[in-house]
């Protein structure tokens, strides 16, 4: 597997000199295409600010971050906002949602940032949308259908242009458990067909999902290892 992204001492310094707050403190790490990680702190760890930086969200103070080979840990926000827009689905735990719109209008909408042509908008609109199981409600609009089905046709925008990073916030944050175990079981199957996804969570039992998890502590990579259970759980449904 190629590395996909690359962090190297990264640190981001809130209020720099004597009352400096380091939400990272020289974080290295790899993440290769194909993974399935989650990451994994308490409020404090930086996990929030990690995925800020891992979504082009916002830049470090010191060090390096390769996305796809591109260096964008200097990028200005317009060169970020390209990069987010073309290298990474977002999945939030607020849905974000544009309530005036239906399923398939509120999945069209960043393609059509991307300049695509009507046709081929729909039809990877369409496609995302059955794909999350989704092929009947693409006409609802969000105050019409469950959270668990929101959060679908969230995650349909989110894979819809097909990035290369599947970047997910605390998905399941906001749904009952029976939702959950849908969202998270969408993530597996992602991850099976060769998409990288990275879930960002402050629950273990979400987190043993992953194939892999890094728990943060103060700024700092705490724990970074091979979840056994995942592959065992794999091995028993190959």
């Amino acid at each position: 597997m190629e590395s996909l992204i690359q962090v190297t001492d990264l640190s981001k310094i809130y209020n720099p000199g004597e009352n400096e707050v380091r939400a990272l403190d020289g974080i290295s790490m790899q993440i290769d295409e194909g993974e399935f990680v989650a990451i994994i702190g308490q409020s404090g760890s930086g996990k929030s600010t990690l995925m800020n930086m891992l979504g082009c969200l916002d830049v470090p103070t010191l060090g390096r971050y390769h996305l796809n080979g591109t260096d964008v840990s200097t990028m200005r926000d317009n060169e970020l906002s390209y990069i987010r827009n073309k290298e990474i689905g977002f999945i939030f735990q607020g849905f974000n949602l544009i309530p005036s719109l239906n399923a398939i209008e509120n999945v069209e909408l960043p393609l059509i940032y991307r300049g695509l042509d009507k046709k081929t908008r729909r039809q990877l609109t369409v496609e995302a949308l059955e794909r999350v199981g989704l092929a009947s409600r693409m006409t609802h609009k969000p105050n019409e259908m469950s959270g668990g089905q929101q959060q679908r046709v969230a995650i349909a925008r989110a894979i819809a242009a097909r990035p290369p990073v599947i970047l997910a916030d605390e998905p399941t944050g906001n749904l009952d458990s029976g939702s959950s175990r849908e969202i998270l079981a969408i993530l597996k199957e992602m991850y099976q067909d060769g998409r990288t996804v990275i879930l960002i969570t402050h629950d273990g039992g979400i987190a043993a999902q992953a194939r892999r998890v890094i728990r943060l502590m103060d700024g700092k990579i705490e724990m970074d290892t091979i979840n056994k259970d995942f592959e065992v759980q794999r091995k028993e449904q190959s």
